[in-house]
């Protein structure tokens, strides 16, 4: 298409911005015009764009003259390249672009996606020709600049969506049965076929009873005939080329009705079209990415669909760590995408035989990634010994030689060294480990005839590289028989999971500490987090922003958990699953490709 000559200063300045980016990558948040020369234009000197601000913030456009896309670029680290367009909505006369376009591309970065707010000419006789294919002429162009562009901004043209809000779903549905509709003269033959749609309460039909009468008059006027009524019912014009979609809809909707939604994906469902529906008990109309009650989900069951559909890079995993039996064939390693399902790997069989201590066990074994970026590992090497055993990894299946760390030999009395772990502190730069142990005629108010005279205290030393260690001391001493520490940072603080080892009356369960500094002191233990059931070997991690802390009901042989809420603390161990026979382990987040790679395993 040929350039104008006749360029408005707005104009001209946002091509020149389109023009200097077109050679170096995009940064996030870049204004580009759409057109170089707008289809069917008719200029009118009494038209104004008019912003509604808040805070200096666009919150809502009306009468667009000058149709543009604001770029946001993820991180290519994370991003399969996958881009989608966003159509916010307002019944077709202003834009909400900031609830149902800013916000949304910010999400779809932080998801890896990358994404370009299309702020589209608003129905008007006054600056169109037609005004009915105005914004279809815009959202064609907008896949055909970003797919014209793909190599220079390092996106998949095989992998661009459309998403739309309420009038903006209208449009988005619109190019997703309308794609091939000549609207206007293209400067080439890319297509402006979307891979995909998100339809968010989107009005579909133009039919009476179930359009959005507002979106309807302003789209095709007051009186339109049956015509080109039916003919944007996009519920009448899927076919068996339209995208895959995933829709969201509230049951509640009073401005847009709920089978709009329905109607289009049973349409899409008759011409096999693949499809994901998700209805809400309420949430009315225009909730954007989600305020309350279920509706509020909506977003993550969106991320689920895109992973799926290889639409992002698949996300980081858990691997836990366990021994079975008393710990003689040595590492075990599950695996779980969503922290709840585990799947044991290499067949269950051990992926590390141990070969250092007096019985030349491997039982608790704890595995951190470190600042250095190796795995570095821990465990109890028999039941009477007064070190641990010590390896890393780079990959957690090749592992360094063995280690013996006598870390409580200087002690004559010192029984015992087990479940031991390690944190790293990233501010300090160092791993603190530390372990139970019993040290005969010390805190004696405590000793338990019925625990074998086992009286544990947490001991700790400190090193930066494993090979020189600080002196042993003790790390928490809460006036009770207590074991199997594990410390993990949240937020400010470090947070300490143990177990109290009281016998009589019996404990056997989960508490909680605190402390402003990884060496403590530690606060006093919290009520236990646990409920009626015997258990020991805590390990804590984040998942979906809720903090799970698993541990072995060893009485029961099995495992359960609970996760961390407003409320207080939840027992989910009926949602966990795990290998029969997981004995004691710790869980932690690794990438996509080390999983692959453990599965690999046999």
């Amino acid at each position: 298409m040929k350039k104008s000559n006749n360029l408005n200063p707005l104009k001209a300045s946002l091509l020149f911005i389109f023009l200097s980016l077109a050679i170096p990558a995009l940064s996030q948040k870049k204004e580009i015009p759409l057109w170089d020369k707008i289809p069917d234009e008719i200029v009118s000197k009494e038209y104004f764009e008019e912003v509604d601000r808040k805070n200096e913030l666009s919150e809502g456009v009306r009468k667009v003259t000058l149709p543009t896309l604001t770029v946001y670029l993820a991180d290519p680290e994370k991003s399969n390249g996958t881009s989608v367009i966003i159509c916010p909505g307002g019944g077709y006369g202003m834009l909400a672009i900031n609830k149902e376009g800013y916000k949304v591309a910010e999400w779809f970065n932080s998801l890896g996606i990358n994404a370009f707010v299309l702020k589209y000419r608003l129905p008007s006789d006054l600056i169109m020709k037609n005004k009915t294919v105005a914004p279809l002429q815009d959202a064609q162009e907008a896949v055909r600049l970003v797919r014209r562009n793909a190599s220079k901004w390092k996106l998949n043209p095989n992998k661009i969506g459309i998403m739309g809000f309420s009038a903006g779903g209208h449009l988005a549905s619109t190019l997703s049965t309308h794609f091939n509709d000549k609207v206007y003269t293209p400067s080439d033959t890319t297509s402006a076929k979307p891979n995909f749609s998100i339809l968010i309460y989107p009005v579909i039909s133009m039919q009476e009873g179930v359009t959005h009468q507002g979106s309807k008059d302003n789209l095709l006027g007051k009186n339109a005939g049956s015509e080109l009524t039916e003919k944007y019912s996009n519920e009448k014009q899927v076919t068996a080329s339209t995208p895959k979609t995933f829709l969201v809809h509230a049951t509640d909707d009073k401005a847009v009705p709920v089978e709009n939604s329905i109607n289009y994906y049973l349409a899409l469902k008759k011409e096999k079209v693949l499809a994901e529906m998700h209805l809400y008990e309420n949430g009315g109309h225009g909730f954007g990415l989600g305020v309350k009650g279920t509706n509020a989900s909506w977003p993550k069951a969106c991320e689920k669909w895109l992973i799926a559909n290889n639409y992002t890079l698949k996300p980081d995993g858990y691997v836990f760590t366990y021994f079975k039996g008393n710990g003689e064939d040595g590492l075990h390693l599950a695996y779980s995408e969503d922290g709840y399902k585990w799947t044991a790997l290499k067949n269950d069989t051990s992926f590390l035989t141990p070969e250092v201590g007096k019985d030349k066990l491997m039982r608790d074994p704890c595995v951190i990634k470190g600042g250095d970026g190796l795995y570095h590992m821990v465990w109890t090497v028999s039941w009477t010994d007064k070190g641990i055993g010590y390896a890393s990894s780079k990959d957690l299946i090749h592992w360094s030689k063995q280690e013996f760390i006598p870390v409580m030999a200087h002690e004559k009395k010192a029984r015992n060294t087990w479940a031991p772990e390690i944190t790293y502190d990233e501010k300090a730069k160092i791993y603190m480990i530390y372990w139970a142990s019993t040290i005969e005629d010390k805190f004696l108010e405590t000793k338990s005839e019925e625990e074998k005279g086992y009286n544990h205290r947490i001991y700790y030393t400190t090193t930066k590289d494993f090979k020189k260690f600080a002196k042993t001391k003790l790390l928490y001493e809460p006036g009770f028989n207590v074991i199997d520490a594990s410390i993990v940072r949240q937020g400010n603080q470090f947070v300490m999971y143990l177990k109290d080892e009281t016998r009589n009356p019996v404990k056997k369960n989960i508490k909680v500490a605190t402390s402003e500094k990884l060496t403590g002191p530690y606060s006093q233990a919290s009520k236990a987090i646990t409920g009626d059931y015997w258990a020991e070997g805590p390990t804590a991690i984040q998942v979906d922003n809720n903090w799970i802390v698993y541990f072995d009901k060893y009485t029961q042989k099995k495992y359960g958990a609970v996760k961390e809420t407003s409320k207080g603390w939840e027992d989910i161990s009926e949602q966990v699953s795990f290998p029969a026979g997981t004995r004691h382990g710790t869980v932690i987040k690794v990438s996509a490709e080390e999983i692959n790679s453990l599965k690999k395993e046999q």
